[in-house]
């Protein structure tokens, strides 16, 4: 019997749905929840969340949040959620170059320095995640 995950960010439900597998980023490492899981609450760190749900698979390039395992489904809420197909990739890369300009200026204050961080960080995370998508297709077997 599949899990039901939901995945939510401050501005939107990200994704709900029937999921046989979630392999999510967790600040120690990558989290696997399979049907049955001990309930749990755990922080999420930065990476890459996927689905895995019959012959398919599903990303999203998650930022930060929690994710706590019920028994009756798996909840995510993340500060960003940002499924891999809908990535515009040019967009990622425009933001990174953007945010290097920043860290090379130097002159800033150290708030605004932790948030071009923060914007590379997110950034790099996105073109991962889409190159990656890009790269191997939608995954999407007999």
């Amino acid at each position: 019997m599949p899990l039901l995950l939901e995945i939510v960010t401050p501005e939107k439900l990200a994704y709900s749905g029937e999921a046989d597998m979630v392999i999510a980023p967790g600040i120690e490492g990558e989290l696997g929840i399979l049907p049955h899981h001990t309930p749990l609450i755990t922080t999420l760190g930065v990476g890459e969340l996927r689905i895995k749900h019959g012959a398919n698979e599903e990303s999203f390039a998650i930022i930060g949040g929690f994710l706590q395992v019920r028994p009756d489904k798996v909840v995510v809420m993340a500060e960003t959620a940002d499924l891999a197909s809908e990535i515009d990739l040019e967009k990622a890369q425009e933001a990174r170059r953007d945010a290097e300009r920043a860290l090379e200026g130097g002159s800033q204050e150290p708030a605004d320095l932790a948030s071009a961080r923060a914007q590379l960080q997110q950034s790099l995370l996105r073109i991962r995640v889409a190159e990656r998508r890009h790269r191997e297709g939608p995954r999407h077997r007999g």
